[in-house]
């Protein structure tokens, strides 16, 4: 499968809610599955980053996400079920808009609760830059992006700047 585009920041469709997935095995959940694996490989090849992508992001209005955290993981209806108290203050960056950084806070800890391409229901208990990870891509799920969680005005830097 082809990599698909990313939408970019100004497109409606990026605070757009996605519906849950009914059929893991639909034809189009497969190939949302696919192209979210393809176009995060592509977008890694050219960049030298990233870890995640939603299925927002290539247009495609359904709760799932691709995350590549040493093994490649697609999470069908993710829903957070805990987060910590303690929260973490931290630059984020995402493929809908790469140049730009926006400080945001996060739960230090997250509970994901999600179905994995296999049809099995898990709940995968994440910390630090995974929690962080995984809260931003459910975030697009919810339509949502990092730009609506800046702390204030001042928390938007070009990624050139930000070290």
């Amino acid at each position: 499968m082809p990599a698909r585009e990313i939408l970019q920041l100004g497109n409606p469709e990026l605070w757009r809610p996605s519906a849950p997935v009914a059929s893991l095995q639909s034809p189009q959940t497969q190939e949302i599955i696919a192209d979210l694996a393809t176009t995060l490989g592509e977008f890694r090849q050219r960049n030298g980053y990233g870890r995640g992508i939603a299925a927002p992001q290539i247009g495609a209005h359904r709760r799932i996400i691709f995350v590549e955290v040493g093994e490649a993981m697609p999470m069908i209806n993710p829903q957070i079920v805990r987060a910590s108290r303690e929260k973490m203050e931290l630059w984020d960056d995402c493929f809908s808009f790469p140049g730009l950084m926006v400080r945001v806070r996060r739960h230090v800890e997250v509970d994901v609760s999600y179905t994995d391409d296999r049809g099995e229901q898990r709940v995968i208990k994440a910390r630090g830059d995974l929690s962080e990870l995984l809260q931003h891509e459910i975030d697009h799920l919810d339509g949502i992006l990092a730009t609506d969680r800046a702390i204030d005005s001042r928390s938007l830097a070009l990624r050139n700047v930000v070290k």
